[in-house]
């Protein structure tokens, strides 16, 4: 009886396999004669296989729900750039006339602090722009229109957002087939006890006859 066999072909929507539920361990074995250390050390893989799995999608969780605040807080601030900027190039247009008479007083830059580490901030004045440099990993950083990057980050959030959501469903479902492939475990050996405690009362009780 090989591993690839204890698996259902049910998989869930991300392709991790369904573990069966032994309801006639007797049956499963294929008889009262069954052996019960292969299939049992069949169960040992597979759990091992879902615990792996668990643990890889456990550090895939961490890792979204630090990402999705981290796009959120870029997403913010482009968002807040372009309804600045925009605000501004209205104010620009209804302002024509009054410009010349303001020349000498401009509009003062944003002043605002970002973050050097993770407790060292730094003040900084921001020019109008249309710009933004965002990084997109592998040390690599690109420019972008502010409507190019909030539609960007955008995407990037709803993705990682939904790779999250799928990412928590898969959890909960190995955790179900590790408890469904420990109570196999338990069942067989359970079964296995109980078929060689009747088996030595059974051969004592002959003995007895016998004697």
């Amino acid at each position: 009886m090989s591993t690839k066999s204890i698996f259902q072909e049910e998989k869930n929507p991300r392709g991790i396999p369904k573990a069966p539920f032994i309801a006639n361990v007797e049956e499963y074995l294929g008889g009262p004669d069954g052996a019960v250390e292969t299939p049992l050390k069949n169960f040992q893989d597979a759990i091992a296989k879902y615990r792996y799995m668990d643990a890889n999608l456990t550090q895939r969780r961490k890792g979204l729900e630090d990402k999705i605040p981290d796009i959120r807080k870029t997403l913010h601030m482009v968002e807040f750039l372009q309804e600045r900027r925009e605000g501004k190039n209205k104010d620009d247009l209804e302002d024509d006339l009054s410009d010349e008479e303001n020349s000498d007083n401009p509009k003062k830059p944003l002043t605002t602090t970002f973050e050097l580490n993770d407790t060292l901030f730094a003040e900084a004045e921001l020019e109008d722009t249309d710009t933004v440099y965002l990084w997109l990993g592998a040390n690599v950083m690109l420019s972008y229109k502010l409507p190019e990057a909030a539609s960007l980050l955008r995407s990037k959030l709803d993705l990682a957002e939904a790779s999250l959501k799928a990412t928590i469903e898969d959890l909960e479902f190995l955790r179900e087939q590790l408890t469904v492939m420990e109570v196999n475990t338990a069942r067989v050996y359970n079964w296995d006890v109980k078929r060689r405690r009747e088996r030595r009362l059974t051969g004592e009780a002959d003995g007895k006859k016998g004697g």
